[in-house]
């Protein structure tokens, strides 16, 4: 649930890799490059709602088997 709610607010995020270029003898250059990894806030939605659902669903659960 909690996942959901921070996957809706944050739609993704980036890491950097450091590549190299050109590697001649003492030489070299390397290029940072930037890797994004996006995703749908809709998914964050599913997450929340399912984890809404299971919370509810266990909490049904424990109240039935106490009263048996």
């Amino acid at each position: 649930m909690i996942l959901g709610f921070i996957m809706m607010i944050y739609t993704g995020f980036n890491f950097v890799t450091i590549e190299k270029v050109v590697a001649i003898r003492h030489i070299q250059i390397n290029q940072k490059k930037n890797n994004p990894v996006k995703w749908s806030p809709v998914v964050g939605v599913i997450l929340l709602i399912g984890g809404i659902t299971m919370t509810i669903f266990s909490k049904k659960t424990k109240t039935e088997k106490n009263e048996n």
